[in-house]
């Protein structure tokens, strides 16, 4: 069956399939690009906290580095490490809400095409349920 086959409901909701699909990979690729982020502030964390008391701490500014106090670069990091943390939270929140969608429409084409009960038959008329 091609595309100029199918008909307009079907079609609407392939649509909406890819459209979900899109959208999760979007999600997943922004929690990917978070999870590294996090990962290299904790190398920094760790790596500042070797640091002595004595020793320069920098930071960057921009495309320059400028010198600060190592507290204040530690608690820059924890705080970007807690809102990161924050940001994937929501982003796996999203991710299984669009996955859910995912499978709820997957199912509705599936019984579509089975031409299951409730579902729009050949003319856009709506198929009774079954009692």
């Amino acid at each position: 069956m091609s595309d100029q086959e199918l008909p307009p409901w079907l079609k609407e909701q392939v649509s909406r399939l890819q459209q979900l699909q899109q959208n999760l990979q979007a999600i997943m690729m922004q929690k990917q690009q978070l999870e590294v982020e996090m990962v290299e502030t904790d190398r920094a964390v760790e790596e500042l906290k070797k640091a002595g008391p004595d020793d320069a701490v920098y930071k960057n500014a921009g495309s320059v580095m400028v010198k600060a106090k190592k507290d204040d670069v530690l608690k820059e990091l924890e705080e970007k490490k807690e809102l990161t943390a924050t940001r994937v939270k929501v982003l796996e929140k999203q991710e299984t809400r669009v996955k859910d969608n995912l499978k709820e429409v997957e199912t509705k084409i599936n019984e579509m095409i089975r031409g299951g009960p409730g579902t729009p038959g050949p003319a856009g008329t709506t198929r009774p349920k079954a009692e």
